[in-house]
């Protein structure tokens, strides 16, 4: 949604997800930084990003190398409950039980599997909690593999704002 140079705020989704389509092996090391800080390290991880002024700035950066859009609430459930893994002690541990969810996120409100992809889709108060819980979502290649990965989605490639469309593209990665 931009309008000229200027976001359009008043057509926005407030949060987005992004997914690397490159290794981080030979970018310039601007975008290498902004990949790290968005914490995308490996080809075909994905996270979800808050939409705020930094964040649309830092996406401008890297839109060459990830694919990001709008998730519906579908794919966002699929992911977590599908690819999902907890951050605990700084070791990487699959959502298999919701005390696991409730000892780390408890004192947040967010006490099981639902409450946290509620927390992630709607980007309630405590969405950086939630998404910092959250460990970057290893996806597999997507079957029938990539259009063009060096060109822009709108002109046939699979790289930038892929807004709505990227379900599709989630649904062929998970």
């Amino acid at each position: 949604p931009w309008r000229g140079r200027r976001w359009d705020w008043s057509r926005t989704h407030y949060y987005y997800y992004h997914c690397l389509l490159f290794s981080i092996n030979g970018v310039p090391p601007k975008v290498r930084k902004v990949l790290q800080l968005l914490r995308l390290r490996q080809i075909f991880n994905g996270v979800f990003v808050k939409l705020n002024k930094a964040s649309i700035h830092m996406l401008r950066i890297a839109e060459p190398y990830i694919a990001w859009g709008y998730p519906n609430l579908k794919s966002v459930r699929e992911l977590i409950y599908k690819r999902g893994h907890g951050k605990v002690k700084k070791t990487r541990i699959a959502l298999t039980d919701n005390a696991l969810i409730e000892k780390a996120l408890g004192k947040y409100g967010i006490i099981c599997i639902e409450d946290l992809i509620h927390e992630i889709y709607t980007v309630g108060k405590n969405f950086k909690r939630a998404n910092n819980f959250l460990w970057p979502f290893k996806l597999s290649s997507p079957r029938g593999g990539m259009n063009k990965k060096t060109t822009h989605f709108v002109e046939g490639g699979d790289a930038g704002n892929r807004e709505d469309q990227i379900n599709r593209l989630i649904r062929r990665m998970n």
